[in-house]
């Protein structure tokens, strides 16, 4: 199985595949859509739709996993962040790959065992899981996180796996 985790943001968005095959997981790609402060936001949504179809095309992943809605003290934060994740959601949607959602304190729970975890320990925790020698950007670390926690969520149960959104 492989997947597209994705760390929506307008300015920099993180993007991570992940395979899992034969027991084994490895990282496939990550990186990340960046914006510059110089762009619009119109500007910006384009270039994330542009970033997230190129990755899907490229990589061919079997569905994607975006993080949930959290809620920000400032409104406009929070709308803007819902325009750049409704565009996330219609590129995988048009792309044909089913998107999943997953809280911030479960991805972190999902990798470290702990959901209140810091950036930094759920990072080292991926580069062990995935083999990496190098540690990922914070956003492309984040995605690869939510990618992962996608895989770990996984049951033999039907009844008990994630439902698309």
């Amino acid at each position: 199985m492989r997947v597209l985790g994705i760390d929506t943001s307008l300015r920099s968005t993180g993007v991570g595949v992940v395979e899992s095959l034969a027991g084994k997981t490895i990282a496939v790609e990550y990186g990340r859509i960046h914006n510059s402060n110089r762009y619009c936001l119109s500007e910006c949504l384009k270039r994330i739709d542009g970033g997230v179809r190129e990755i899907i095309q490229r990589t061919k992943p079997d569905l994607a996993s975006i993080e949930d809605i959290f809620f920000a003290k400032n409104a406009h934060t929070s709308m803007v962040l819902g325009e750049a994740r409704g565009v996330v959601i219609a590129a995988c949607a048009t792309s044909g790959l089913p998107v999943y959602q997953y809280e911030p304190r479960r991805v972190k729970q999902s990798i470290t065992g702990a959901g209140a975890a810091d950036k930094q320990q759920v990072r080292r925790m991926i580069m062990v899981l995935l083999g990496m020698r190098e540690e990922p950007q914070e956003d492309a670390g984040d995605a690869l996180a939510i990618a992962l926690c996608h895989l770990n969520s996984r049951s033999p149960v039907p009844e008990l796996n994630p439902k698309p959104i």
